[in-house]
């Protein structure tokens, strides 16, 4: 069975996503409190299969999570794009009126700005999960508050949904990357059709340098789909650039980079899978 790292407890939106991914195996779900925990774990156990967000359509991008991943050398194997559906949750036979508190964390809370200021008796608090808020409520029996979480959470913690779908926009996705050691990574990566890539390097300082490889990546056909900048600590307004292609032709995009890697400072390739379709 494999074994998956998230960062949240059961119910989290990252478990659903890790579940996804696998759909056609049983996996075991391993909790971590932080991201960093992640890692931890997989450096502790090198069978476990990492699973992480790492951009949103509506908050953007998770921007720690590329250092995180860049810098533990972990390749990419696979992406899950899931569609967020928050409810609302509290102990069973509990209204709207009932609530004074609405628990979640605080990106999920800005997702349902709109649901929040219809009630403005509801005092919103902030906290590190959404799947946490909700167990919270349920192993401490805390009447008078409900969570923003997922249908899981709720199910999972015995909570009763007393209101679903209250985000704001109906298309909100996060994209999820699942990543592992090395040595696993080439075992599940072995027979997919990979048309996608990550990868991040740094630029000279020099006018027109980014236009230059961008123009090199246009020739070859590639389809840049996210372009990502970060500034490097310690070298001021220096930047580092996270970039993900997409491509059609295998060997015309290892041409491509080989084309561009001259004009490169600290290449890394993070990883080359398949990539997720939205869903429906």
């Amino acid at each position: 069975m494999k074994r998956v790292a998230i960062q949240g407890v059961s119910g989290a939106f990252h478990e659903i996503a890790a579940r996804q991914f696998f759909h056609d195996e049983d996996i075991e779900i391993v909790p971590c409190v932080t991201f960093k925990d992640i890692f931890k774990n997989m450096e502790k156990e090198p069978a476990i299969i990492g699973c992480m967000a790492i951009e949103n359509t509506i908050a953007g991008s998770l921007l720690p999570n590329h250092d995180l991943l860049k810098n533990s050398h972990y390749p990419i194997i696979g992406e899950y794009k899931l569609r967020i559906s928050h409810t609302l949750a509290a102990l069973p036979g509990q209204k709207l009126e009932d609530i004074n508190e609405v628990h979640s964390h605080p990106i999920a809370l800005m997702q349902c700005d709109e649901f929040l200021e219809k009630y403005p008796y509801m005092k919103a608090v902030e906290s590190d999960d959404t799947a946490l808020s909700a167990q919270d409520i349920a192993e401490k029996h805390i009447v008078g508050r409900a969570a923003i979480c997922s249908k899981l959470a709720a199910e999972h913690y015995g909570l009763e949904i007393i209101a679903d779908e209250i985000e704001t926009n109906k298309r909100n996705f996060t994209r999820f990357l699942i990543f592992a050691n090395p040595i696993l990574a080439k075992e599940l990566i072995e027979n997919v059709k990979v048309n996608k890539s990550s990868v991040v390097f740094t630029l000279p300082h020099e006018e027109g340098s980014l236009a230059q490889i961008l123009a090199i990546l246009s020739f070859y056909k590639l389809n840049l789909t996210k372009i990502q900048s970060l500034p490097i600590i310690g070298r001021e307004f220096e930047y580092q650039f996270y970039i993900n292609l997409t491509f059609d032709n295998y060997e015309r995009y290892r041409q491509a980079l080989d084309a561009v890697r001259p004009l490169l400072k600290d290449f890394q390739l993070l990883g080359e899978y398949r990539e997720a379709k939205l869903p429906q």
